[in-house]
């Protein structure tokens, strides 16, 4: 047995280990931005009145605002098309009112910071058009984004004649965003709460961390794919037919939409 005046003098000398104090600024900015698009995906705020339209018909009535307002060569019709938009968007709850209104006035701002050299060539009014159509169709495209469930909204494509694989791969998509999102955030947490001391290299852990996020969408499609051969899948998508039925509210929605497509066509006559 070694006695006590045998032992290195390294092992009798107490360590006090203190790491130095760092900053996660990074490691939080990036949280914040993930939680902020994860919320965006699951916050829909589905209203419904007894004037509300069915989602087949919301649909359509986008897209035919969407497909006349990028025709039209009457600044007439685009503002009264815009007109109607603000009143919709006036009636949303404050995050989705928000989330269109920021949505919309970024995509019109950089309308215009693109069509900017038709103003100094003297056309500002081709900059102002732009813009102004820009507004009106991305709020219309967010606004029914923002007021229809995922599930309607797939059930809608397939009612007004999108192919079922385009729908089924819209879904696994957004289906495929939020739980890889829920892993990075998972995985970014982690990194948090287990680091030490001073890292000046915490952008390197970006790298790491999209290697997690790939193998975990490398495994999650096989067993996607593993469940459809399993279920017999034979490339039908089947939707909720009771949701797709028609109610007597939309025939007033067909009829205004058939007054917007008069007035587009008289105002294209006022040119």
């Amino acid at each position: 047995m070694a006695e006590p005046r045998d032992i290195p003098d390294w092992l009798k000398t107490s360590e006090h280990y203190r790491p130095g104090t760092d900053r996660d600024g990074f490691v939080m900015r990036s949280l914040l931005s993930l939680t902020s698009v994860l919320a965006q995906l699951r916050d829909v705020s589905a209203q419904r009145t007894r004037l509300s339209p069915t989602p087949a018909v919301r649909l359509l009535w986008c897209l035919a605002c969407v497909l006349l307002v990028s025709l039209a060569r009457n600044y007439l019709f685009v503002a009264v098309v815009l007109a109607g938009l603000l009143v919709r968007v006036c009636l949303l709850p404050h995050k989705a009112l928000v989330r269109v209104a920021t949505g919309a006035l970024a995509a019109a701002s950089l309308a215009f910071v693109v069509s900017l050299p038709a103003v100094l060539i003297g056309q500002p009014r081709s900059a102002v058009t732009l813009a102004t159509k820009s507004l009106t169709s991305v709020g219309m495209v967010l606004t029914v984004a923002t007021t229809t469930p995922i599930g309607e909204l797939t059930d809608a494509l397939r009612a007004v004649g999108v192919p079922a694989q385009v729908i089924l791969t819209f879904n696994l998509a957004l289906n495929g965003i939020v739980r890889l999102g829920e892993t990075a955030l998972e995985v970014l947490q982690a990194l948090r709460l287990r680091s030490v001391g001073v890292n000046h290299h915490k952008q390197a852990s970006m790298g790491g961390i999209g290697g997690v996020v790939l193998l975990k969408a490398e495994r999650a499609a096989q067993d996607t794919y593993d469940a459809m051969r399993c279920r017999g899948f034979d490339g039908t998508y089947r939707t909720d037919g009771a949701r797709l039925g028609l109610k007597p509210v939309d025939a007033l929605w067909v009829a205004l939409l058939a007054a917007l497509v008069s007035l587009f066509l008289f105002t294209q006559r006022m040119v």
